[in-house]
């Protein structure tokens, strides 16, 4: 992280004109509250704002059980010591001049009033809150009609507030809500993109459970992972190469796992899992895929698989020898290596590598233009770093639309129902490990 850039609050046009930057979008129908740390603005959480004419009573989700689930997200954030809240609501249900307008904030007055004793109760008490309409907004507590009167003041005050204004001249956008944009811009497929793919998956089936061939196709991963910024337009027969490597449901896992913790969790994983095939050469001996070539095949083996072209694109780092434990080169027990299971889960390590995520977040996004099932891999990666970012409702707009596209794909239908039931990813959760839309303090 570079040094803290400070960017200063004049008033609450511009902390609600901040909160769109934080998020990515300008939220609809939702409460966002924010952690605060003496005078500086700490974690942002937005969730679904309840229907206010639902269920009331015993064993309802009402207001009360809201409340205790925003005190348990804020919780993460453990230097906190008072928090803002923000109802950005829809023109219907929220302040405004419409028929069913509701001016005074009454809508949300019960849950207002929840979660104040329940966020000072956890030591973050309710320093101010808004109400924020299609068209006006107002302070929640103001009554006083010489500065509040109804329906309450323009929504442009915040849209073009000073802070909001900086972030702009600092590069930050505020895009559209997760699923309302093309989550994959539409591109003309490529036929030499699905030649190739098809050609790589004919020579990929024969070695599926090859060690030697699993480790070269992370050595290519890797390659491409650590290019230069921005990442070129990647040829048609090394897009062919790594969409059809997302088609093999263990190798597609080991590319997540491998962004987020590194190649040895990969392969130690996959090992663990019993993905490899007997007697296969283990990652990291002699003539095992590193350096990116293959051993001579044996005999009754399949001939070894050819690099795609990767000119341009750095070689991949030597690794340790002996990762794989059945290596002959390990003298004692390897170190403890994260699971599969605790890197998904955002569990481990206890810091991902952020800036290798954001890398597979790009090209993920070059994989996904021409669909299929590899598309569908690429939209539930992208997903999955959504939800390591803390970002469930993008998270969960790119699940759908991988389901959409291939009913019944089911790691895109167990990561959404995780992001569904508002289960938090580990990363996330710690405000030491979590990701960091911005650099710069706001105070």
């Amino acid at each position: 992280m570079t040094a803290p850039d400070h960017l200063r609050i004049t008033g609450p046009e511009d902390i609600l004109g901040f909160i769109p930057h934080s998020l990515g979008y300008w939220p609809a129908s939702s409460l966002v509250a924010m952690t605060m740390q003496g005078k500086r603005l700490g974690a942002t959480l937005r969730v679904d704002l309840p229907n206010p004419d639902g269920p009331r009573g015993p064993g309802s989700a009402g207001p009360a059980v809201f409340a205790r689930s925003v005190v348990s997200y804020l919780e993460a954030d453990d230097e906190a010591d008072g928090s803002l809240l923000a109802f950005f609501t829809d023109s219907g249900t929220g302040i405004g001049t419409g028929a069913d307008a509701d001016p005074d904030g009454t809508a949300w007055a019960e849950l207002l009033a929840e979660l104040e004793p329940a966020l000072a109760a956890a030591g973050m008490p309710v320093r101010d809150a808004w109400l924020v309409g299609a068209d006006y907004w107002r302070n929640a507590y103001c009554l006083d009609p010489s500065c509040c009167a109804p329906p309450g003041r323009p929504v442009d005050e915040i849209r073009n507030s000073p802070l909001n204004a900086e972030m702009v001249f600092r590069g930050s956008t505020v895009g559209a809500a997760p699923g309302t944009d093309d989550l994959t811009a539409a591109a003309p497929v490529d036929p030499a993109v699905l030649e190739a793919q098809r050609d790589w998956a004919e020579l990929f089936s024969a070695r599926a459970r090859d060690q030697a061939q699993f480790a070269q196709v992370l050595d290519v991963w890797t390659r491409v992972l650590d290019a230069a910024s921005p990442l070129p337009k990647l040829p048609a027969a090394l897009t062919g190469y790594l969409r059809a490597s997302l088609c093999l449901l263990p190798w597609r896992d080991a590319v997540l796992v491998m962004a987020a913790a590194g190649p040895e969790a990969a392969e130690r994983g996959a090992e663990e899992f019993g993905v490899f095939d007997a007697g296969a050469p283990a990652a990291g001996v002699p003539g095992a895929g590193r350096g990116g070539s293959l051993p001579e095949s044996v005999p009754g083996t399949p001939a070894p698989v050819p690099l795609p072209p990767l000119d341009g694109f750095p070689p991949a780092e030597p690794r340790r020898r002996g990762a794989g434990r059945g290596s002959a080169f390990v003298k004692q027990a390897p170190p403890e290596v994260a699971g599969y299971g605790q890197v998904l889960l955002g569990l481990a390590p206890p810091v991902p590598d952020w800036h290798r995520m954001a890398s597979l977040e790009r090209i993920l996004e070059q994989l996904g233009t021409a669909g299929g099932e590899a598309g569908t891999a690429a939209l539930t990666g992208r997903g999955w770093i959504e939800w390591c970012r803390g970002k469930g409702s993008y998270a969960h707009a790119l699940f759908s639309r991988a389901g959409e596209e291939h009913p019944g794909y089911r790691l895109a239908a167990l990561l959404d129902e995780l992001a569904s039931r508002g289960t938090l990813c580990g990363w996330a959760g710690r405000r030491e490990t979590a990701w960091q839309r911005f650099n710069p303090d706001v105070a």
